[in-house]
């Protein structure tokens, strides 16, 4: 029986693995669940599940489940709140696997302790490798205790890569779908709606994640990641477009074997191979190959997709780029959603935030997130001057 925490329980990877051990009750239990501001989702959760430690954001929000649950007659679950609240889930000492599944870099702390406390984490959060992939894989290595993707890209390259040895490996391609823009025109760009930009062609996902595939830097965040995780330099890690997502990555050898993982595009499945590693077990999520009728690749537009280069730059200089790159991303992204700035604002907020920020070397997640908070002010001073600059702009043309 693997005991199972898990950072973003109420979230789509939260959800989703959560139906993963559903399916499989004699091989998986919940024991600890970090569930941010929803609170009624946490409460069916805690109701089903009966971790015995359960994480809310707010303090308020942690004494409305303790009340709920009390009135449904549940006892023995310990409510907790905030940042030291979801420590507290990630380092549950009953717990044999973490899933990282917060959004951003809200679960990077609670991500790192619970590799320091020893724990085997699965990780669908790329920020937290972004940001602090440096200090977070060196404390793995310590700890000897692997790091399992769960992001689909990286689950693929991942299972490609038992068909051989790292100092085998030539290159590692990432699949991309391209997103709801592979065939729009720049010069449409300045019209793109927040609908439009939502409307993913394969995969229900995240706002954010979901904005970050339209503009290739989910694409950027996923080289970044695999530098990180598999120990290789960004030249040796290439995106190709594959709009039909069926192919998840590939592994080119040195002799020039290329190795690709096909499957359905569920993330029960990434989840289920994480879980249960280094084992596979039977499951329903089979991939028909009758379906199969045709696979396109084709080169991304780098210029089209700045994000996607800005990423690669950040890659090579590391340190501070990459966490820049992260926080600038997420307050363009979330200017986007609510109005703010344009779409093809996004990657001009994100480069002018990036070139301020020194790369460095950080030596602690205290030093990470202090390079993210600048970041972030910076950020959203750029999308202020945006929006200050649309003011003048509708009050010229009245």
């Amino acid at each position: 029986m693997k005991r199972i925490a898990i950072l973003g329980s109420t979230g789509s990877i939260g959800r989703s693995t959560l139906s993963v051990v559903e399916s499989f009750p004699d091989r998986f239990q919940v024991v600890s669940l970090a569930a941010g501001r929803n609170v009624d989702l946490a409460f069916e959760q805690a109701q089903r599940w009966r971790p015995r430690v359960v994480s809310v954001a707010a303090e308020s929000q942690a004494e409305n489940l303790k009340i709920r649950l009390k009135s449904a007659g549940v006892n023995g679950i310990e409510v907790v709140h905030g940042a030291a609240g979801t420590v507290r889930v990630a380092t549950n000492p009953e717990a044999d696997f973490v899933v990282s599944a917060i959004v951003g870099v809200a679960g990077l702390e609670a991500t790192y302790e619970a590799v320091r406390a020893g724990k085997t984490v699965g990780l669908a959060n790329k920020e937290c490798l972004v940001a602090a992939g440096e200090l977070i894989t060196a404390e793995a290595r310590r700890q000897g205790k692997p790091l399992l993707p769960i992001d689909s890209e990286h689950n693929a390259v991942h299972q490609c890569l038992r068909g051989g040895r790292m100092d085998e490996v030539r290159r590692i391609w990432l699949t991309a779908s391209g997103g709801p823009f592979l065939n729009t025109p720049v010069s449409k760009f300045a019209d793109i709606t927040v609908e439009q930009a939502l409307n993913h062609p394969t995969w229900k996902m995240g706002n954010r994640i979901t904005i970050d595939s339209a503009t290739l830097m989910n694409k950027g965040f996923e080289v970044i990641e695999a530098c990180r995780l598999f120990n290789l330099p960004p030249r040796q890690i290439s995106v190709i477009v594959h709009p039909q997502s069926t192919i998840h990555s590939l592994v080119e050898f040195v002799d020039g074997s290329i190795l690709a993982q096909l499957s359905v595009t569920d993330m029960r499945l990434p989840i289920l191979y994480a879980l249960t590693f280094p084992d596979r077990i039977p499951s329903d999520l089979n991939f028909s190959l009758s379906d199969l009728r045709h696979l396109d690749f084709s080169p991304p537009d780098m210029e089209k997709f700045p994000c996607l280069q800005l990423a690669y730059e950040a890659a090579n200089l590391g340190g501070g780029k990459t966490i820049a790159l992260n926080a600038a991303d997420e307050v363009a992204v979330s200017a986007f959603l609510d109005g703010s700035i344009q779409f093809q604002d996004i990657p001009v907020v994100i480069e002018k935030v990036v070139s301020e920020t020194p790369a460095g070397k950080l030596e602690s997640i205290k030093e990470v997130l202090a390079v993210d908070d600048r970041a972030r002010a910076g950020a959203r001073e750029r999308v202020a001057g945006f929006t200050e600059q649309s003011g003048s702009v509708a009050v010229r043309q009245q």
